[in-house]
Formats: structure tokens, sequence, C-alpha cells
């Protein structure tokens, strides 16, 4: 019998070389896009282009990036380029708690309102077994008419 090594992949699929933890990475997706959508993160991200700007306007020994700016423009495409595919996959995960929320929040009220609906029945038959009890008002004038009643038979006997 021929041992397989990953029984979560299908047999004829080649093995990439590179392995990771899908949970660790959109943990790390998560935390980035978290953090460039902060006002310290612009903050921080324009006082760098102003240093940056500065630098290479003001100091001639400095000057690495002449006036059209090409590697600051460099810098920000590449930026792009792994922010918007890691903000994509933070939306995604997020998306799929949200799902399975959703879906737990309608099991809950579902039950909830099928409890509801059995004590509503339950109460109903409750109020149909009391309606043909006698109240205690009720007795009290039944005894007084029969007491009456019971006085007056005296009377004419006596």
């Amino acid at each position: 019998m021929k041992r397989r090594e990953d029984l979560g992949r299908p047999r004829n699929q080649p093995k990439i070389g590179v392995q990771y933890n899908r949970s660790a990475f959109g943990e790390f997706a998560e935390n980035i896009a978290r953090l460039m959508g902060t006002a310290r993160f612009l903050i921080i991200q324009s006082i760098m282009v102003l240093i940056w700007v500065g630098l290479n306007v003001s100091f001639i020994a400095f000057r690495w990036d002449k006036y059209p700016f090409i590697l600051l423009n460099l810098m920000f495409s590449i930026q792009a380029a792994y922010a918007a595919p890691l903000i994509l996959l933070a939306h995604n995960r997020q998306e799929f708690r949200d799902r399975e929320q959703a879906e737990i929040d309608r099991n809950v009220a579902i039950r909830t309102q099928n409890d509801a609906e059995f004590l509503a029945r339950e109460i109903a038959s409750v109020q149909l077994a009391l309606s043909n009890v006698v109240t205690s008002d009720e007795l009290a004038q039944h005894i007084e008419r029969l007491n009456d009643s019971i006085s007056k038979l005296t009377e004419k006997t006596s």
C-alpha cells in the first residue's frame, strides 16, 4: 500500500514548492488593510513623501530621484500593487465571517420565533382551560344569592 503525504491535495495535482498557512497569511492581510486604512498611516506616508521631495529638491548631494520623481512613483505603484490584493483578501475573509454570523443570527431568529409561537400556543391553551373556571367574585356572588334565597325561604316558613 502506497502512503500519501498530503491527503488534502488531489492525487494528480503538482506540488508547489512554496507552502504557507492560509489563516496566518489572511490575518497578515487583515492587519495590513487595517493599518493602511488609518489616518496615522496617511500622515506618516505624507511626511515621508514631503521628506523625499524636500531632500531631492533642496540638497544637490542627496538627489537620488530627480524632479519627475520616477523612483517615488515606482514606490507608490509597488505599494498599490501589493495593497489592493491584500485589501481584497481581507475583505473576502470579512465577508465570509459576516455570512457565517448572518447564518447564526438567522438560526437564532428562527429558534426565537418558534419559541415565541410555542409560548403563544401555551398561553392560549391556559386561557381556554381557565375560561370555564369560576372566579372568586363569581363564587361570592353565587353564595350571596344562595344566602338570600335561603333567608327568603326561612322567612316564608316561619
